[in-house]
This record gives C-alpha cells, structure tokens and sequence, in this order.
C-alpha cells in the first residue's frame, strides 16, 4: 500500500506531472505566471479542485451511470470552482480580480477531468485524495517554477505583492533584484511564458536523460 501511495506521489509531482508531461492546463499556466504569487494563487485553487473533486467523483463512482459520467464529472468540478470562487471572492479579492477569467475556467481544465476519469472513477476515496494532491502540487511546482523565471528576469523582483495572498504582514516579502525598469520586457509577455515553458520541459527532459545513464 505504502509503495502505491509514493508511485501515486511521484507520478503527480514528477513522472506524469499535467503541466511538463501531459502539457495539461496550458491556458491558466501561460496566462497568470507572470509572478510566484499570481502562480502560487492560482495552484493552490486548482489543487483543491483536484482533491475535492477526485474525493467527490471516487466516494459517488458506483452511483454514476457510464452513459453520463462525463457529465456528472463537469458538474461536480463546476460545484467546487464555484466555492473556490466565491471564497476568493470574499477573502482574497485583489488577487480574485488579478486572475480573472482563469478561476472560473479551472472547471474547464483537462487535467481536473483526466484524473477524474481516469483515476478517481476507478480507485478508493483515499489514493483518489492523493492522487489529486500530488497532481495538484506537481502543476503548482511548474507554475511556480515559470512565475519566478517570469518575473525574476522581466521586473526584476520576487514575492511582489505577497500581501494579496498572505496579508498586510507579507508586504515586506518583495526582494528586488534588479533596478527599476531594468528587466526583460519580454519575460512577462505571452511570448516569455512560451519560452519558459520550454526550458523547464527541457531542464525535466535532461534530468531525466541524466538519471538514465
């Protein structure tokens, strides 16, 4: 049981992470990594989305017809966005209004059906949780990861506005690491976020490449 649970883990953070490997979710991952907190916010509401709803989808499984599974999953995705949603709404609003249109579209994201289909349709209410924490985390570390190279090299600082996810407390986490307006313009450009993607898919590439040989 132990050795399923670290095959469920590793697989969700690593070895079939949805934003480096199945490229899953690409939309939100683009868009909003432009800062670690923007990514951060946006990665801990899709990895809730995934726990819960893997948790729903697995306890209800043996009382969902085959004929409209698919259904019953948006649905259920739909449910819990809306929570996610209105919680945001009502306790981080700057960082609600900062992400937009990418909160309400986690319900779309082909990652959050795939592990509802695929896994959670099939497994107990326990590894179904795992599972979605582990591919939640794993497409948190990949958007974290860009938002960082992202706004790092394009305004040169890192936590900026951490108060929108963390409080008033947080409004001295900003490290600034270059001067004003001394970044590259093209790091936080849709462009930027393309290129970034890409060298984390080759550095995980040749990690992997690495470790074979």
């Amino acid at each position: 049981m132990r050795s399923d649970h670290s095959k469920i883990l590793s697989n969700g953070l690593w070895h079939n992470n949805q934003a480096l490997v199945a490229l899953l979710g690409l939309c939100p991952l683009l868009a909003v990594s432009n800062s670690v907190i923007n990514s951060l916010g946006l990665g801990l509401a899709t990895t809730l989305t995934l726990i819960v709803s893997n948790l729903l989808v697995s306890s209800l499984r043996r009382f969902i017809l085959p004929e409209i599974r698919l259904a019953l999953f948006v649905l259920i995705i739909a449910g819990v966005v809306t929570m996610i949603e209105l919680i945001m709404h009502a306790w981080f609003y700057q960082l609600y209004k900062i992400l937009g249109i990418f909160i309400p579209l986690i319900v779309t994201n082909c990652a959050i059906i795939g592990r509802a289909e695929v896994f959670a349709s099939k497994n107990h209410m326990m590894p179904s949780v795992l599972d979605g924490l582990a591919m939640g985390l794993g497409f948190s570390f990949a958007l974290i990861l860009l938002g960082g190279f992202r706004e790092i090299l394009g305004s040169g600082t890192l936590f900026a506005q951490a108060d929108l996810l963390f409080g008033e407390a947080a409004k001295d986490w900003q490290i600034n690491i270059f001067e004003d307006n001394s970044g590259v313009l093209l790091a936080i450009l849709p462009p930027g976020a393309f290129i970034g993607l890409g060298l984390l898919i080759a550095l995980k590439n040749a990690l992997e490449q690495s470790n074979r040989l």
